[in-house]
């Protein structure tokens, strides 16, 4: 197998290991954990090759996956006192750890090849020269199998506790009330966030597994209203990004992990703007649309009290501008509409209900009072 196929191999793996607990993240509005941990997984690394002295060593994983609970616990210890948010705890929680690894690496691993520029940067290119050897025989890359391992650990997950995580997301006081532990949940895809955490960083660094946690859970929750359809569309839009990812860089000669952020960045901004139901441009004409129902209600609404009122059945438009407080062209336009829906009559700058103008009134009135 070539090398370029292996690199896009890893990138697809990893990107859906990453988007699977990446969309509960999303949901419960934690997304700056994942940089959080990303960081301070470091300092795991830092104390468990002070004990064992071997880079090789899985203990090496345990220390990260630990230190990336600590990071959640300390960051959810300082919330709970409510003197700060969450998002302020985890500014100061995962600096704090990761400097304290910068200073231990640089104080006493300086001749090791612990490279803080590499864990955080990574670069796929060089992820096919660690091979996977068993009884002499490359069977190929360790990444890939790294990497599949993680996504494996993370599919099985869940899928087994799906239904648990999503009542936990999105309540937890349900969840508690069926016999569910919140907490347990919560730390539970906090597991799982960090041992994916540190199963990619090696292959791909931080910045690139926080843009695959979180990039295309945020792209798919703009396109779905369903959790297992996010699930599924996280997964598919980071593999996506990951191969598009890899021949851009290709294309253009530079860093495949720069690249293939670029891209996530690039997918979600189209999304964000031309999403169906949750884009940029179809909120703003909902906005308008739902701008001008109300105006046209308002100004059925206003005819009708007009009337009973002052017992005419016809009222000036100048009227009807000068008591809502509306510029003329608007107030022409809504008219203009109603006039063409047939639910004004309007002659010499005078307006009445229709018929069908006063069954449209009773209709509102019955959806609004309902």
């Amino acid at each position: 197998m070539s090398p370029q196929i292996e690199i896009q191999i890893i990138a697809v793996i990893v990107a859906i290991a990453c988007a699977l607990p990446g969309v509960f993240l999303v949901l419960k509005k934690m997304s700056m954990m994942s940089d959080s941990i990303t960081h301070t997984i470091l300092l795991g690394i830092v104390l468990a090759f002070f004990v064992v002295h071997n880079l090789s060593s899985p203990l090496l994983i345990a220390g990260a996956a630990l230190i990336g609970l600590v990071t959640v616990w300390i960051t959810e210890t300082l919330r709970r006192t409510r003197l700060l948010s969450e998002d302020a705890s985890i500014g100061v929680v995962f600096p704090l750890l990761f400097s304290i690894a910068i200073i231990l690496i640089t104080r006493y691993a300086g001749s090791v090849h612990l490279d803080t520029d590499s864990v955080l940067l990574g670069e796929l290119a060089f992820a096919p020269f660690d091979r996977m050897i068993i009884g002499g025989v490359d069977i190929g890359a360790k990444a890939i199998y790294t990497a599949g391992i993680l996504l494996f650990i993370n599919l099985i997950a869940i899928i087994t506790f799906f239904k648990e995580l999503k009542v936990a997301t999105f309540d937890p006081m349900l969840a508690a009330v069926l016999g569910f532990s919140p907490a347990l949940l919560h730390y539970g895809l906090m597991t799982l966030v960090s041992l994916t955490t540190v199963g990619a960083f090696q292959a791909v660094g931080s910045v690139l597994v926080v843009a695959f946690m979180i990039g295309p859970p945020v792209t798919a929750y703009l396109l779905t209203d369903n959790l297992k359809n996010m699930l599924i569309l996280s997964g598919a839009i980071g593999a996506l990004n990951g191969i598009l990812g890899y021949h851009v860089a290709a294309v253009l000669d530079v860093s495949i992990a720069g690249s293939i952020a670029v891209v996530i960045g690039l997918v979600f901004l189209i999304v964000f703007i031309f999403a169906p139901k949750r884009g940029l441009i179809s909120s703003l004409f909902r906005k308008k649309y739902q701008k001008t129902e109300f105006a046209k209600a308002t100004i059925l609404f206003h005819i009708s009290n007009y009337e009973y009122d002052n017992n005419s059945s016809e009222i000036n438009i100048e009227n009807i501008k000068t008591n809502l407080n509306w510029s003329s062209e608007f107030t022409k336009k809504i008219i203009k509409l109603l006039e063409h829906e047939k639910y004004l009559i309007v002659q010499n700058n005078m307006a009445k209900l229709s018929a069908e103008g006063l069954e449209a009134i009773i209709r509102e009135g019955e959806r609004l009072f309902k």
